[in-house]
């Protein structure tokens, strides 16, 4: 059964609705450790595309292999915070649209919903082989339409978990679209601030 739990890691990305109702099953401990490296490869992701990171190697005192180190821990705080505060807000949210769920399982849709963005430090990986460390300072080669390219699918990202997040609340209560998405509206404004920020 813990395989299985991987295994709907990926699942998630094809037929999210069979995951979030499996959500029902009470087999918490089995769904521990996948939720855990979920969250932990989006915090890293994450945190890489924050401003912070955006101009870290003008600081001459720090080289690559100290940046990864850096983005290594930042990214785990990064995306445990954010996994217990969107799964907050997620809780105020189908508290408030009328359902019982627990802020445990409330944290456990958003686990799941952030599988594309888990996944999409692949895409800081190629972002990296093509331009070197040029994402990470002011003023480098990751300018044009390709850093475009970049940049739009980090959006891309960021609008997939949120719908996942809006399809999961609706699987795993049986709501409609309209009362599922006003039940995520408090998660998910903080992303998208996060996103007008760094892209306004």
């Amino acid at each position: 059964m813990e395989r299985e739990w991987w295994r709907r890691t990926l699942i998630v990305l094809r037929r999210p609705a069979e995951v979030f109702a499996a959500l029902r099953e009470d087999d918490d401990d089995l769904r521990s450790e996948p939720l855990l490296a979920i969250v932990f490869l989006a915090g890293i992701a994450g945190v890489l595309g924050t401003n912070a990171f955006a101009q870290s190697l003008d600081d001459f005192e720090l080289d690559g292999l100290t940046l990864a180190v850096v983005a290594f821990i930042a990214g785990g705080l990064y995306g445990f915070v954010g996994y217990f505060l969107l799964g907050f807000l997620v809780y105020t949210g189908v508290r408030a649209a009328g359902s019982d769920a627990s802020y445990g399982r409330a944290r456990q849709i958003v686990g799941f919903a952030v599988v594309p963005l888990a996944l999409s430090l692949v895409v800081w990986f190629v972002r990296i082989a093509v331009y070197g460390g040029d994402p990470f300072r002011s003023g480098g080669s990751d300018t044009g339409l390709g850093n475009h390219l970049f940049e739009a699918v980090e959006v891309a990202v960021f609008l997939w978990s949120g719908a996942l997040l809006v399809v999961g609340l609706r699987a795993y209560h049986g709501w409609s679209s309209a009362r599922a998405l006003a039940a995520a509206l408090p998660a998910l404004a903080l992303p998208a601030l996060a996103l007008l920020r760094a892209f306004g």
